[in-house]
């Protein structure tokens, strides 16, 4: 079994920056990718970045170029560094780690709110 705990969400203006964090624990041994998903009112949960465990990385386009997605093997913890926030990408944050079996954990999730 793996944990994920999540924080850094908040409330922010929008052009501002946010951090989150996903600390892992557990079975950290089994994983392989860790990313973040999100979810807005109404709307379905999606992909916002993803790095797997030999570090390559993946964006959803609404967020490259804005969002950094990185990874402390020795922390058991991966970011998400978000600049110039949009009123879009207000939603619930959630982490999420896929084991080498494909098996798939997620966080509690964390609200980020971009409001002026």
């Amino acid at each position: 079994q793996v944990q994920l705990v999540e924080s850094g969400g908040g409330l922010v203006q929008p052009g501002g920056s946010l951090r989150l964090s996903c600390a892992a624990s557990g079975s950290i041994f089994s994983i392989n990718a860790m990313g973040w998903y999100r979810q807005a009112p109404g709307k379905q949960r999606e992909l916002v970045a993803v790095i797997t465990s030999g570090r390559s990385t993946n964006y959803a386009d609404s967020v490259k170029g804005r969002f950094t997605i990185s990874r402390d093997n020795v922390k058991n913890t991966v970011y998400l560094q978000m600049n110039s926030l949009k009123l879009e990408d207000t939603a619930v944050y959630y982490c999420h780690a896929a084991s080498h079996l494909k098996v798939n954990y997620w966080g509690q999730g964390t609200q980020v709110t971009v409001s002026s």
